[in-house]
């Protein structure tokens, strides 16, 4: 019986990310808000995300999208992260860090990364 407990406590303790929800309202609100944001040439952030692991897959080369991880800033503005692992016609993989800050207050997304940069559009000046 105890080892059945501990191997419940370790679960527990260890499950990965994707199986704990999160408990945030707010943190879904941003993290909702940053997904759903318009992207260069696609419709949503997330689509675009999604298109370019499938088209890498459909040259027989292997994309990896990560974990979405939601920090609190401050107040009404959250940190949303991603990463891109791509791997090269060489073999050599590549890491990409996106990162946007979401605004709840404004409703308003910004790219606070170099990739997320090249997705996000620019608003008219």
């Amino acid at each position: 019986m105890a080892v059945l407990v501990l191997g419940a406590c370790y679960y527990l303790w260890l499950r990965p990310p994707s199986l704990n929800p999160i408990a945030d309202s707010r943190a879904v609100e941003a993290l909702t808000l940053v997904q759903n944001h318009r992207a260069q040439g696609y419709p949503t952030i997330i689509q675009a995300m999604a298109e370019h692991v499938r088209s890498m897959a459909d040259r027989n080369q292997v994309a990896r999208l990560g974990e979405w991880r939601v920090k609190q800033v401050e107040g009404d503005q959250y940190e949303i992260r991603v990463w891109m692992r791509d791997q090269g016609s060489t073999g050599q993989w590549f890491e990409r860090e996106f990162i946007w800050h979401a605004d709840l207050a404004l409703k308003k997304v910004n790219a606070a990364s170099l990739p997320a940069d090249g997705i996000t559009p620019k608003k008219p000046e």
